[in-house]
């Protein structure tokens, strides 16, 4: 939500304030250049101080900030607040899809990381509701639009408090007493079963039928309520120091999937943000009144939930790396469309398709992002990946004004296309790790 808001208040402020569009391109920027930064650091600190800790921080940061920027009285402090903005999210996301991961049995891991990412699109449709009902009342509404922002600060002591910490990092990191509560919580918790017995009932039962087998809580439900900690040895390695722990995302073993990876990021974050957080923008310059255009902007952003829909089936069925490539080629051939696309009918039918396409890639882009790393390099070599992609961010929003003024919203989105199917090419150089355990 607080990223679809951006796109919206700019579009206002270049009527409110009159600010040229060469200069608010820099407040989409400075949000995505604290991302980047913010992506690298917070997937460093998650791999030494807990994933839960920096989650619960990174929400209270851009909640605070994002309330704050309601306040700005210029472009200039707009921007600087969009960059401390941007360095909470920034970390945020990488270490969400991180932790989903460890906690999720193989058997469902990708689609519970896509369903955690579809939430992305409930968060950009109500960026669009607010921006179509709240911005334009008037020449403060993008700036109650922007305190509506800050609502995940409070949201952040419901996460410090209520959210257990990773096994996984608690194991590699040799806090075994800790792993084991979080784990023992979840055994004395009402399984999805049907027949309303906890785990530890059921591991008692299973042990009472069959005592070989013993009585871990690895078997307790089968894979769904696996156990962390069976993945991970006792005297686990409590990992590198920072520097090391970036090195050895080029080690010999993981060189090839890194290079690919930041391809992906990169090709697919310039894309996004570059069609995206212009869209109301654009379709204003193109000759819609500004209320239309934000119409028509959320009505494209509909088709966000359902791509995340069709990617959460398919990296379990097709597998991750299968499904990114196809979502990302399927955008290919949408920004295309929507390059050559005349006519309100045409445009929102190639809006939509490209919201299908490119949700559902970054559904599947993350799911397949934290299972290509060890755990004690996990959330570095995710929240790596997401800082290098942040960069493209960081110089889509940039490039936008230009390239329009050059070619117009056909060169724009035709550039963008090839930028899809550079996308696709790297996500076919990635493994394949779905139904794996993490620590394989």
């Amino acid at each position: 939500m607080d990223v679809g808001l951006i796109s919206f208040v700019i579009a206002k402020l270049a009527v409110v304030w009159g600010t040229p569009t060469t200069t608010l391109s820099w407040v989409a920027s400075a949000g995505f250049l604290g991302m980047a930064i913010g992506a690298a650091l917070g997937g460093l600190l998650a791999d030494r101080i807990g994933r839960r800790q920096v989650f619960a921080l990174t929400l209270l940061v851009y909640g605070v900030a994002t309330g704050a920027s309601a306040l700005a009285w210029s472009v200039g402090a707009l921007i600087a607040l969009r960059f401390v903005v941007g360095l909470g999210l920034g970390a945020e996301l990488p270490v969400a899809s991180t932790l989903v991961s460890e906690f999720a049995p193989p058997r469902i891991r990708g689609r519970a990381v896509v369903v955690l990412e579809s939430f992305w699109a409930v968060g950009w449709i109500l960026a669009a509701l607010i921006g179509y009902l709240v911005v334009p009342v008037g020449d403060d509404g993008w700036r109650w639009a922007l305190a509506l922002g800050a609502l995940p600060a409070v949201y952040a002591v419901v996460v410090r408090r209520g959210l257990p910490e990773s096994v996984r990092f608690l194991v590699a990191r040799g806090r075994h007493t800790e792993a084991d509560a979080v784990v023992r919580s979840f055994e004395e918790s009402p399984v999805v079963r049907g027949d309303g017995r906890t785990g530890a009932q059921v591991r008692d039962a299973q042990a009472a039928a069959a005592p070989s087998a013993g009585g871990t809580a690895a078997g307790a439900g089968d894979a769904r309520t696996a156990d962390p900690r069976a993945a991970v040895p006792a005297d686990a390695p409590t990992g590198p120091p920072g520097g090391a722990r970036l090195r050895a995302l080029w080690a010999p073993a993981l060189r090839r999937r890194t290079a690919a990876l930041w391809l992906v990021w990169f090709a697919v974050n310039f894309s996004y943000y570059g069609a995206f957080i212009w869209l109301p923008s654009l379709l204003a310059a193109d000759g819609h009144t500004l209320v239309r255009s934000f119409a028509y902007t959320l009505i494209i952003t509909l088709g966000q939930l359902p791509g995340y829909a069709v990617a959460a089936v398919l990296v379990e069925t097709w597998g991750r790396r299968r499904t990114l490539a196809a979502f990302l080629a399927g955008s290919a051939v949408a920004a295309g469309l929507f390059a050559v696309a005349s006519g309100d009918v045409a445009i929102i039918g190639a809006g939509l398709l490209l919201s299908f396409f490119n949700l559902g890639a970054w559904g599947a882009l993350y799911a397949v992002t934290p299972e290509l790393y060890p755990t004690p390099v996990r959330t570095t070599g995710a929240g790596w990946a997401a800082g290098v992609g942040r960069t493209a961010s960081i110089l889509a929003p940039l490039a936008v004004p230009p390239l329009r003024e050059a070619g117009g919203t056909a060169l724009l989105f035709t550039i963008f296309a090839a930028v899809f199917v550079v996308a696709a090419s790297g996500a076919l150089a990635l493994p394949e790790r779905s139904g794996e355990s993490l620590d394989a």
